[in-house]
């Protein structure tokens, strides 16, 4: 589905993030793929992609440094001389703007979430605008319709990304570029484990989701991400796609299904 695809993916830091599990998926279904990290992180992500399937380069970036946006595209050059697909998996909020301190946080921290969860979403694609070949650019979101407990400044910093995506649907698309998100369930992370309460809310999906929910399995992401990869979704953009095992449409707990229950659906 994505041979021959070249597709930048940010945000490795662990065999466990769902960026991971994208660079995976991606090499399965054809595409070669380019990671991105910096500073001390760099190492994690170095081991985590030698156990990709295909060997990867990993070029530094800082999504918050203007001079690592500007060597990209020479740093990307170096190997392609285009880019299909970009992966924005790149999200912080620093503890004082989170778990429940949405009224005392600091206006530092609320700024320095807006641009490193939001902003550069858009700091990545003016970047890499002059190796963009109809690309399909994707971010990761959770679902900023409603105020999540504990997620505060987070959550407003994924409000302003959902936006983002919308406009850069609208400024990219006379290029034949897309830009797309998917907000995804609860997904056990080392960013996740940062935000207060995120046990609670992973058990409140496992109940809620009508599919059901595996925090720990970040392939069914993984997959949606493909998809809008391809050129399957060539006519997709500005769109938000909810990979949560239908968690959003509901509005309650699911009652637990005995065999009554069972016999009257069926």
């Amino acid at each position: 589905m994505l041979e021959g695809k070249r597709i930048l993916v940010t945000g490795v830091v662990n065999r466990r993030s769902i960026a991971f599990a994208v660079a995976e998926r991606a090499q399965q279904l054809g595409a070669d793929v380019i990671l991105t990290s910096f500073g001390r992180i760099r190492r994690m992500t170095e081991r985590s992609a030698a156990r990709l399937p295909k060997a990867v380069e990993v070029v530094e970036l800082d999504v918050n440094s203007e001079r690592d946006l500007e060597a990209l595209p020479a740093e990307i050059a170096r190997t392609w001389d285009g880019v299909d697909g970009v992966l924005h998996a790149i999200a912080h909020a620093p503890g004082d703007a989170l778990g429940g301190n949405f009224m005392g946080a600091p206006r530092a921290s609320a700024i320095a979430a807006f641009e490193t969860s939001a902003y550069s979403y858009k700091a990545l694609a003016r970047a890499l605008t002059p190796l963009l070949e109809e690309a399909s650019l994707v971010g990761l979101d959770f679902d900023a319709g409603v105020a999540w407990p504990s997620y505060d400044w987070m959550g407003v910093a994924k409000a302003a990304l959902e936006s983002t995506s919308r406009y850069l649907a609208r400024e990219l698309g006379p290029g034949g570029h897309r830009s797309n998100l998917i907000s995804a369930g609860p997904i056990a992370t080392a960013a996740a484990s940062g935000v207060p309460g995120f046990s609670s809310l992973a058990d409140s999906w496992r109940a809620g989701a009508p599919l059901g929910w595996e925090v720990t399995d970040p392939y069914p992401v993984a997959d949606a991400v493909c998809l809008l990869f391809s050129d399957l979704s060539r006519a997709i953009s500005g769109e938000i796609v909810h990979v949560d095992g239908g968690y959003h449409a509901v509005g309650g707990l699911m009652a637990p299904i005995t065999p009554e229950t069972a016999r009257a659906v069926s």
